[in-house]
């Protein structure tokens, strides 16, 4: 009988041992995996704050190495690309002269910089690949306002008011935009002249005619190969006073626009410096002796 009781004390010894043991064992565990659920939180924590630090730096990176501005100062020269027969905008005349309201414009804005101004001739087409290249500081050129070039560009506020129409022959019987449906109708390539007609009432039905330049498209309208074209007003009725010719506009589809100065995305310091310079032109009269010259009133808009 002893024997059996001194059996039965150990067994329940034992018993007792193993779950004091077991339950070690258990709080062991859920320490450690409450540790663990600490560490990833505050490892979690510590990645986002990480994150935001180098989003941060990389801001504050961006703008210290925007150094646009600088480099036109120690060049001693601002590079504007345009096509070179946008007239009154920009064009190269008689005396193989680049001249016209942007270059004017432009001119005074590098006389208050303190460098030149040299002119490049580019294509139309491919402008922001120029740009991009950085052969060029900036696009000036009568250049319309779209979501295409506002996503490729950084541009300046507007500086003018434009708007698309139609140029037809006098003796066209063309009166209004419907009346072009099924004739041939010529746009500068890479414009947004193409664009809007393209997307017009009439750009399923008409023959669209993408050419080089708007001269070229006048030329060719002149010589009954194409029955309209679809510019901009300004360079319109530039065109037609100085050429004499009997040509009419009409403004039926006609679509307002307006002009800003392109510059390559990371180029904020530059744009900033040629903004605030224009803004200066406008408030001392300027801008509109500029404007008065080439419009005979003043049509800018700059604030």
């Amino acid at each position: 009988m002893a024997n059996i009781s001194i059996k039965k004390m150990l067994a329940g010894t034992l018993a007792a041992m193993f779950m004091l043991t077991a339950s070690a064992c258990g709080n062991s565990d859920s320490s450690t995996a409450s540790t663990a659920a600490n560490n990833d939180t505050t490892s979690a924590a510590e990645s986002t704050a990480s994150a935001d630090d180098t989003s941060s730096a990389a801001d504050e990176s961006a703008a210290a190495t925007d150094d646009s501005l600088q480099k036109v100062l120690d060049s001693g020269k601002f590079v504007l690309g345009l096509d070179a027969s946008f007239k009154p905008m920009g064009y190269t005349d008689e005396n193989d002269e680049i001249v016209g309201f942007d270059i004017d414009c432009a001119e005074e804005v590098c006389k208050r910089l303190g460098v030149t101004l040299e002119k490049k001739g580019i294509n139309w087409d491919t402008k922001e690949d120029t740009l991009d290249a950085g052969t060029i500081d900036c696009i000036w050129n009568g250049m319309s306002i779209d979501e295409k070039r506002e996503e490729r560009m950084n541009l300046s506020e507007p500086y003018m008011e434009n708007s698309m129409v139609f140029v037809v022959p006098g003796d066209s019987t063309a009166e209004k935009m419907s009346d072009l449906a099924d004739k041939t109708v010529a746009v500068q390539n890479g414009s947004t002249a193409q664009t809007l007609l393209e997307e017009s009432a009439i750009g399923g039905s008409c023959k669209i005619s993408p050419l080089a330049t708007n001269v070229e498209a006048l030329q060719q309208m002149d010589l009954g190969l194409v029955d309209a074209v679809y510019l901009d007003s300004v360079v319109a009725e530039y065109e037609i006073a100085e050429a004499g010719k009997d040509w009419r506009i009409f403004t039926d589809g006609s679509e307002s626009e307006k002009y800003a100065i392109g510059f390559r995305k990371g180029d904020q310091a530059l744009r900033d410096k040629v903004q605030e310079t224009l803004s200066e032109m406008k408030a001392d009269g300027t801008l509109a002796k500029i404007s008065e010259k080439w419009f005979g009133k003043d049509v800018t808009i700059v604030k």
